[in-house]
């Protein structure tokens, strides 16, 4: 415990990010711990499944945007060797989400094998936990309904992973396709909006480190999921009205701190549709203030809760000096410029994060940070 204290003194000196190292005090928050081996010795746990592969699409009225990722995953290269199905869990759509899935099983069930499933709690988070749970495959891919994979992205995951035995997760590289004009700056916040170019080497998330991919593009070892992610995630199940997000960066963070390898491949590439109003302000502030006040539970997943309010505080003093440092960069003209907008936003909404949370009951009493900066 000295030793924890005295590396937290440490880092309020050198101040804090949420891409640093993993906080002295965290451990793996895992089911069972005694099946979970560390990265040096690791190798995925063994399953019976009939499936290799399925490709997960949760959808929320996603009628019009479908058609183009299933045309996408009809026309995917040399996967011979893979059995693999594709999944639309369609989570409480109004739109013709339904009948669209089953006009594509008859017209083009020769060239997809097709599975229309419903999740009738709403969120994209219990739509993927659906998956893990029902789905009888090695791994789960995830593609959001505006996730357009390139021809080879299939065969690209299948092949690293073949290579690369005790892998817990791959991630795509992920270009955007937007529909209007970026602002001005707007790369500073595009990783935000599940943008990711890392390269063009294959790169390991540092596993002391919270940086972890998007679930877009994701491929995961299912029974590692399940082994590492609890049944029950905090940002699971927002409440009506909330712009909370993370629910997928908690799982990631879950299956990170547990020693299992997340890979960034270069070779599984996709385009990410963006519409015009996701790059205007009435989404981006909100969007923004989701992240931050998510970033409690995506900041101490797995810590030793005896270590949580000092990294609480640490955390607040370094939001603390973004904000000031923000204001004096950009003055007057930090609420007229949106992409000063969208970061103010960010710093301000994590300060408040645990107290937030806390507030609006997403937090139970071993959670409950005791103050904040």
């Amino acid at each position: 415990m000295h030793s924890s204290i005295r590396v937290f003194l440490l880092t309020l000196l050198r101040g804090t990010s949420d891409s640093g190292q993993l906080p002295p005090g965290s451990r793996p928050a895992l089911k069972d711990k005694k099946s979970i081996q560390p990265f040096a010795t690791a190798h995925p746990p063994q399953m019976v499944s009939t499936l290799d592969m399925v490709v997960v699409i949760p959808t929320y009225n996603g009628a019009q945007r479908l058609p183009e990722v299933l045309d996408a995953l009809a026309q995917q290269g040399d996967v011979s060797a893979l059995q693999w199905a594709v999944w639309v869990v369609d989570n409480n759509s109004t739109d013709d989400t339904a009948a669209v899935v089953r006009q594509y099983q008859q017209q083009r069930g020769d060239a997809l094998s097709l599975e229309y499933h419903q999740e009738l709690r709403q969120g994209a988070g219990f739509a993927r936990q659906y998956a893990i749970a029902t789905a009888s495959a090695t791994w789960i891919a995830f593609l959001d309904d505006d996730n357009i994979p390139d021809a080879g992205w299939l065969q690209a995951a299948w092949q690293f992973i073949q290579a690369h035995p005790g892998v817990g997760a791959v991630s795509s590289r992920i270009r955007g396709d937007f529909e209007a004009v970026l602002p001005p700056g707007f790369e500073q916040i595009m990783p935000y909006l599940a943008i990711t170019e890392r390269g063009n080497q294959p790169l390991r998330y540092n596993p002391r480190s919270r940086l972890v991919p998007p679930s877009a593009g994701l491929v995961v070892n299912r029974d590692i999921w399940q082994r590492s992610v609890p049944d029950h995630c905090i940002l699971n199940g927002r409440k009506p009205g909330s712009m909370l997000t993370g629910e997928d960066t908690e799982a990631l963070c879950h299956i990170l701190v547990a020693g299992w390898p997340i890979w960034y491949v270069p070779t599984m590439t996709l385009q990410h549709k963006i519409p015009a109003q996701r790059l205007e302000r009435s989404y981006l502030i909100p969007f923004f203030r989701g992240i931050g006040l998510s970033r409690y539970v995506t900041r101490t997943v797995g810590m030793a809760p005896f270590i949580k309010p000092f990294w609480v505080l640490a955390y607040g003093l370094s939001d603390s000096a973004k904000i000031i440092c923000h204001l004096l960069k950009w003055g007057r003209a930090v609420h007229k410029n949106l992409i000063a907008a969208c970061m103010m936003e960010l710093f301000i909404s994590s300060l408040r994060s645990p107290l937030y949370l806390w507030r609006h009951g997403y937090l139970t009493a071993s959670d409950t940070p005791q103050r904040q900066n």
